[in-house]
C-alpha cells in the first residue's frame, strides 16, 4: 500500500511540474509577445526565458508561437460544448450560452489588464489572426454538432451552423465594446429570440 500512495504522489508531482512548465512558457511567450511584438520574438528566446530546451517547448506546444498564444483554447471549447450539453433541467439552449459567455466575460482573465493588450495583439498580427480564425471555425463546428444533438437536427443543419457561427462572432463584438458583459447579453438576446422562434418552427423536441 505504500508503494501505491509513493507512485500517486510521485504521479500527482510530476503533474504539478508539467502545468507549471507549461504555464511558465504560456507567461514567458504572452509577456514578450506584449513587450516586442509576436513577429519579433522567437521560440528559441521564449524557451530560454522559460528555462526550457526548445524541444521541450514544442513538446507542449505542437503547434509553435500561435498555440503559445491560445493556450486555453481547446479547454474553452469543451466548456462552451458542455454549457450546452450539461445545462439545468428546464434550461433553453439560448439561456445556457447567454450564461457561459456572461460568465467568461467576467472571469478574472478577462479582467486582466493583458488580456486586452492580447486581443489588440492577435488583431494586429495576421498570423494571430488567421489562427484566431481557425480556432473559431473549430469550435463553431464543434457547437453546431452539440446544438444539432440536442434538438435531433442533423450535424449539416444550417440552422445550427449559422447559431453556432453567429453566438461565437458576438465575442470578438464584446470584445469592442466599453462594456463587454452587456454587449454579450444584448447580442445574444437578439440571436436568442432568432433561434427560439426559427426553432420551434420546425423542433422535434424544446430547445
Amino acid at each position: 500500500m505504500d508503494e501505491t500512495i509513493d507512485r500517486a504522489a510521485s504521479g500527482g508531482l510530476r503533474a504539478r511540474k508539467k502545468a507549471a512548465t507549461r504555464q511558465a512558457l504560456a507567461d514567458a511567450a504572452l509577456r514578450l509577445f506584449l513587450e516586442r511584438g509576436y513577429e519579433q520574438v522567437g521560440v528559441r528566446e521564449i524557451a530560454e526565458v522559460a528555462d526550457v530546451s526548445v524541444s521541450t517547448l514544442f513538446n507542449y506546444f505542437p503547434g509553435g508561437k500561435e498555440a503559445l498564444v491560445f493556450d486555453e483554447d481547446a479547454g474553452n471549447e469543451a466548456a462552451l460544448v458542455s454549457a450546452v450539453t450539461d445545462r439545468p433541467p428546464g434550461q433553453t439552449i439560448p439561456g445556457a450560452l447567454r450564461a457561459h459567455f456572461a460568465g467568461f466575460v467576467t472571469s478574472p482573465n478577462t479582467r486582466d489588464p493583458r488580456f486586452a493588450e492580447l486581443q489588440q495583439l492577435i488583431q494586429q498580427t495576421p498570423a494571430l489572426r488567421e489562427y484566431a480564425r481557425a480556432m473559431a471555425l473549430r469550435h463553431e463546428n464543434a457547437l453546431a454538432r452539440a446544438l444539432a444533438d440536442q434538438t435531433g437536427r442533423p450535424h449539416d443543419d444550417l440552422l445550427c451552423a449559422a447559431y453556432a457561427r453567429f453566438t461565437l462572432e458576438t465575442l470578438a463584438f464584446a470584445g469592442s465594446r466599453p462594456d463587454p458583459a452587456a454587449a454579450i447579453d444584448q447580442a445574444l438576446l437578439l440571436l436568442d429570440q432568432g433561434w427560439t422562434t426559427t426553432a420551434a418552427q420546425h423542433d422535434p423536441e424544446p430547445a
